[in-house]
């Protein structure tokens, strides 16, 4: 197994061990604050929750995630989801604002998705984001890595994500010509629904995947390593997470 192997999506399975992500991004939301008769573009929309939110408050959205099934849940709301490149995006200078929420940390190459978000604004258009950021989940990273190493599997699909510091993405929305209006690193640690294997099999299955008919040992131990640090005495999971949360928008 290379470092080539790809995150898939399932709807079902997100619903189940991952609905807090968008439960959590209420505050983001509260950061964008759509009024009636803007048009926003949600940039890795998921299922849609956040997306109809937004819908909801009176703008036009649409919603692009690279996701075949997540796009399918979206639009079965209802809502005008398509499957897009987020390193890609193909929109010229037609939307008052992007948003988005727990996505842009799966898109590496950070500048060109800014780049993708600037084109696709209007003059005046703001970008309200949320993502992991500098120190998101580094233990359950560290622990696949270990796994990895005393395995021998590839330990680079542990850490698949861009979790960049707030000075870093700063200086990049800058370079694009955006001003930041504020930008925050904020710890979060995040109680989980599931236990920890929930998780790990919901954003990491390629690292467990490597390890073929030993991957539910390799899971096992990954478990083990991380519950002295993330497992209360009561058995409850919460998930280290650090978000980056940023507020910028383009002169008219």
């Amino acid at each position: 197994m290379t470092t080539a192997a790809k995150q898939t999506w399932s709807a079902d399975r997100y619903d189940r061990n991952a609905r807090f992500v968008s439960d959590l991004g209420a505050d983001v939301l509260g950061w964008l604050a759509p009024v009636p008769g803007e048009r926003i573009l949600d940039l890795g929309c998921g299922d849609g929750a956040l997306t109809m939110r937004i819908a909801d408050a009176g703008a036009s959205v649409v919603g692009v995630d690279a996701s075949a099934s997540m796009v399918e849940a979206a639009r079965s709301l209802g809502l005008d989801a398509h499957i897009a490149d987020g390193e890609s995006l193909a929109f010229d200078r037609e939307f008052d604002a992007v948003f988005s929420n727990a996505a842009l940390h799966w898109m590496t190459d950070m500048a060109a998705v800014i780049s993708g978000v600037r084109r696709a604004l209007k003059p005046g258009g703001r970008f309200v984001a949320e993502l992991g950021g500098l120190g998101n989940v580094a233990a359950i990273a560290t622990a696949m890595r270990g796994v990895a190493l005393a395995r021998g599997g590839d330990p680079e699909l542990a850490h698949p994500w861009a979790f960049p510091s707030a000075d870093v993405y700063q200086a990049l929305l800058e370079g694009e010509g955006f001003a930041v209006r504020r930008i925050a690193l904020i710890p979060r640690p995040t109680p989980l629904p599931t236990e920890m294997s929930g998780w790990l099999e919901t954003f990491r299955a390629p690292f467990f995947d490597q390890f073929g008919t030993d991957r539910h040992t390799a899971l096992a131990d990954t478990v083990a390593l991380l519950a002295p640090s993330l497992r209360d005495a009561e058995g409850r999971w919460t998930a280290d997470y650090v978000r980056l949360r940023v507020e910028a928008a383009l002169e008219k």
